[in-house]
């Protein structure tokens, strides 16, 4: 397969002449990418490798949601609970662009079931059967997590509902609800464009920070890591001072591979399936509907870009495998959204999309996934001979600016240097400058995007956030044209290469634009765009047909998509 230099195998070649750092960061997730940011930012020489493209892993496989953990409460994880509201309510002030209110409802069955129960899996740290929750254990649950979450009283109070009242706002919902509890979260609608801003941000911060994708951390040498480059197979060395292993579910994995053997990570598998089924859409009207399954699993239906977001599972996992959503956790989607709106019809042929990922949890032993503590913690391995090593344990999506510092302070201890500076309520990429209401949205629009009809206005906006502008300046310097019916153009292909670091045609599909998780992926959209970034990644026929079929093949295997792609003849 033909490949070009394009700027990120170019920034592989001067990370290997540059041959040392002072912090290596193995894994390119949102929590290592959030590390890097952070030292990046107080001038630290940081460097990010990532096996795979950035944010494709653990990051790309969430249901989508930023918020404060309600159920954490149930367990006595008062820190984890404080720190994720605190964060939550900074990234809807921070992040904009990508991180909006979210009204959640629970649909509940019954008064009083559970409410025994609770106070022993508090006691016991969350072992024991799962139970119903009922009315009063949730009431009681919302009113310790007003406490936690109201940010001042811009957050809204819990809002509670009898049946009557519960049928009217949701007439769908089962007639056996007695009541409803809403309150106010919020989610992330492009988590992975998200992590790609924290990451961008970085890199603009220093001169010294480099990271690059698709580039495996293989093995560990007496001052530093060994690397292999994976599209070209080239293997070299990157001395450091400390490595921070953010691998997620893999962290004991790339820890063999260093040459040590850990038992830190338990991670279990999670998946989702996306609908389109405009009737269960309009259930929902506009609410995450988060609720506890008939097996105890606390479970989500959720709109989300025309579509609806169903999930999701907690099963034990290995994570040498690559996780994979079953049709019997298929069978279990289709049970749970029965269970609250049973009058509402789905089927197989609703599906446009599903996926399936490992949360990074600790090892957990015998204690019931459901149970285990989404906290995380850091564990530092010092050995004669080698690098320290630093492995992050546990963490979720809400608190990756919190744990990206506590990381960033880990290592800063190791190679003695004080913290120069915070990422606290510092704007994130797009972020940065969003107008804040409809009025001054449009004001910018205007402004800044000024050559383009309002449909490709409110496009780049919605995918960018303020970011919009420097796109927008990158399309009008060359000859654009419109692509997959004006969703992408050929110089946004070009800038995704040249400023996002696209190496394949699935890091398009997949996680530049929402094309796969909306239904959109279809073959003649995969040779239109395959053939727009053929002569900009400079891929001869062969690796166009090659890449074509790899995506089809991803897509297909791993995400229930039937693509028979169109190939160059």
């Amino acid at each position: 397969m033909k490949h070009v230099p394009t700027p990120e195998r170019s920034a592989v070649t001067s990370l290997r002449a540059a041959g040392r750092t002072s912090v290596l960061i193995v894994g390119g997730g949102i929590n290592g990418i959030a590390t890097f940011r952070d030292l990046a930012m107080q001038g630290v020489d940081v460097v990010l490798v990532e096996r795979s493209d950035f944010a494709s892993g653990a990051t790309a496989a969430s249901s989508h949601m930023i918020h404060g953990g309600v159920r954490y409460l149930e367990n006595g994880e008062f820190r984890l609970v404080r720190e994720s509201v605190q964060e939550r309510n900074s990234l809807l002030k921070i992040a904009p662009h990508f991180v909006r209110p979210l009204q959640t409802t629970i649909p509940i069955f019954s008064t009083f079931s559970g409410i025994l129960s609770a106070p022993l899996r508090f006691l016991r740290h969350g072992s024991g059967r799962p139970q119903e929750r009922g009315a009063a254990l949730i009431k009681i649950g919302m009113m310790i997590y007003d406490l936690f979450s109201r940010d001042g009283g811009s957050v809204p109070r819990h809002r509670f509902l009898g049946r009557d009242a519960s049928r009217a706002a949701f007439p769908e919902l089962d007639p056996r609800v007695k009541y409803t509890a809403s309150y106010y979260d919020a989610s992330v609608h492009d988590p992975e464009r998200l992590a790609l801003d924290v990451l961008l941000d970085g890199l603009a911060a220093n001169k010294r920070a480099h990271a690059v994708n698709y580039v495996e951390a293989i093995g560990m040498e007496a001052n530093g890591v060994r690397l292999r480059d994976q599209e070209t197979g080239e293997e070299f060395t990157v001395a450091a001072d400390v490595v921070v292993n953010a691998s997620g579910p893999w962290t004991d994995l790339t820890n063999g591979a260093f040459g040590r053997s850990t038992e830190l990570m338990g991670g279990t598998k999670g998946s989702h399936i996306v609908l389109d089924n405009p009737e269960l859409l309009a259930a929902t009207h506009g609410n995450e509907i988060f609720f506890e399954h008939s097996d105890g699993r606390i479970v989500l239906i959720y709109p989300l870009k025309g579509r609806v977001l169903v999930g999701t599972t907690d099963i034990e996992a290995d994570p040498r495998e690559r996780a994979v959503c079953t049709e019997e956790e298929v069978d279990y989607f289709f049970d749970l959204i029965g269970h609250v709106f049973p009058g509402v019809a789905v089927d197989r042929s609703d599906i446009v999309f599903r996926y399936s990922g490992i949360r990074p949890l600790p090892n957990h032993g015998d204690l019931a996934p459901g149970f285990v503590s989404r906290d995380y913690h850091v564990a530092l391995d010092q050995a004669e001979n080698r690098p320290p090593v630093l492995s992050l344990v546990g963490g979720k999506w809400t608190t990756f600016r919190a744990l990206g510092a506590e990381l960033a302070d880990r290592a800063l201890e190791v190679i003695d240097r004080p913290r120069s500076g915070s990422t606290v309520g510092v704007p994130i990429g797009g972020g940065a400058d969003y107008p804040a209401s409809p009025e001054a949205r449009r004001e910018w629009l205007s402004r800044n995007l000024p050559r383009l009809d309002s449909v490709r206005r409110e496009l780049l906006f919605e995918r960018y956030g303020t970011r919009a502008a420097a796109v927008a300046a990158f399309m009008d310097a060359g000859t654009d044209s419109l692509l997959v019916g004006g969703v992408l153009s050929t110089r946004e292909l070009e800038y995704l290469v040249r400023r996002e670091h696209v190496v394949h045609l699935t890091d398009v599909v997949l996680r530049r634009t929402s094309l796969a998780f909306t239904g959109g992926a279809t073959a003649a959209v995969l040779d239109e765009l395959g053939r727009a970034l053929a002569p900009i990644l400079g891929w001869d026929d062969f690796a166009l047909d090659h890449e074509i079929e790899q995506c089809a093949a991803e897509l297909e295997r791993y995400h229930g998509v039937a693509v028979h792609a169109a190939t160059a003849p």
